[in-house]
Formats: structure tokens, sequence, C-alpha cells
């Protein structure tokens, strides 16, 4: 995902822009820090109390330059125009949010008007065209059959949520104006192991970074990740 976004900023902006980025349902802000380490300012913005103060422990670690350039707010990402005026941002970041909200288009229109003009938008959601996959390769055969039919899942918090298809998120980005200009593939291989205790050794590890960095762009493996990251450019 960071690799992805670097890529998205390198092609869309001058080198060496500082970028005003807002980092919605940032989690414990590995994009944020990442971004803020390579000269933007962010703004991440976080509902769960919980999560804001990880990433606040996290920040604290960082030196005293990084840390000038974060600003970091508890807020809910359905309430953008609350918080900030339009054309704020030339990065928004949204990443596994939407599979939270039940109806997410007024939330996705909030985004974009975040965004000034030529501004870059990028949305990590769970694919509802390969939810049948995990189930299957699991050997769940009754899970995978009724997977086809829905976008809805039960995650591994046990949560009921719901996942997205690349055909109505395209549909979404042209409506509110920042259509759809990138796609990826996330987590085509490695799916279900990325919770494991301990990483792989080095080399193994670039192995598989660089697998998944190429299947993640090259059809049809993209289309069967776990994940999909979406990039829309606002008009």
């Amino acid at each position: 995902m960071g690799r992805q976004v670097e890529e998205q900023i390198a092609q869309r902006f001058p080198v060496g822009q500082r970028l005003r980025v807002l980092d919605v349902g940032m989690g414990q802000g590995t994009q944020a820090l990442r971004l803020a380490r390579a000269g933007h300012k962010v703004t991440g913005l976080e509902m769960d109390p919980d999560m804001l103060a990880v990433a606040r422990t996290a920040l604290e670690s960082e030196p005293a330059g990084i840390q000038e350039r974060v600003l970091l707010m508890e807020g809910d990402g359905r309430e953008t125009g609350a918080h900030f005026t339009p054309g704020s941002f030339d990065v928004v970041l949204c990443h596994g949010v939407l599979m939270y909200v039940p109806e997410p288009d007024a939330m996705l229109a909030g985004l974009a008007r975040m965004l000034a003009p030529g501004g870059l938008l990028s949305l990590l959601v769970r694919n509802g065209d390969a939810l049948a996959m995990r189930p299957g390769l699991g050997g769940d055969w009754s899970g995978a059959l009724s997977a086809f039919d829905t976008i809805d899942y039960t995650n591994r918090l046990g949560l009921d949520v719901r996942a997205d298809r690349l055909s109505e998120l395209t549909a979404t980005l042209s409506g509110i104006g920042a259509p759809l200009q990138s796609w990826y593939g996330v987590r085509v291989f490695t799916d279900g192991t990325e919770a494991g205790e301990q990483l792989p050794p080095d080399e193994e590890l670039e192995q598989l970074l660089a697998a998944e960095e190429r299947a993640g762009r090259t059809d049809p493996y993209r289309g069967v990740a776990a994940l999909l990251h979406l990039c829309g450019v606002r008009g």
C-alpha cells in the first residue's frame, strides 16, 4: 500500500512538493507517519480513541520535525465537512474504512469535496468480487458458495461488514467528480497470513513483496485480491 501511494503521488505531483494530506480512519497512523517522514503535512482523523492513543504514542517517538508536520484529531470520516473546508487537501486517504459504512456514497462525496483540483483520493476496500476466495481456499465450501451472491461478510473481529465491487465504486467515483485513474489488488497471495506473529526472513520478505506488488498490478491476478486499492483524481 505504501509503495502504491508513493507511486501515485510521484506520478501526479511535482517532485519535492510538500502536500497537504488527510488520512481518514488512520488507525495506528502507519501511512500518516510514512507520508510525514517524506516531508508532507498530514492530518490524521480517527474516531476510535484507543487507536488514536496508539497513533499519538507512535508520533511521540518521531523526531520533532516530523511531529510538527502531523495533526491528529478525533472525528468521524463521515463528517469531514464539519472539520475542514472544501479543497483543503491535495491527497485524501481512506483505507480500510468503507467496509464499516453501510451507505458509503455520501461519505465518499464528502471526501472528494476535501480535495483541491487535481487532488488524489486513495481508497482501500474489501473486494466484493472475490469474497468466495478466502473461505474457498480454506476449504469452507458452504461459506464460499454463499459468498458469491452477497457483498456482506463477517470479518476476523466477528463484525458484520460489507465489501465493494470495482464496477460500482468506479461509477461512484465518476459521479462525485473524482474519476478512477488507477487501481491495484492488495493481498493476492497472502490473504490470511498477515496476522502472523513474526515476519519471514528479509530475503523471503522482499520476494513476497515483489510477488504481491507484481500481482497487484497484473490481470487477472489483481481481480481476485482480498482488497482493492482505488485511486481517483479530482477534476
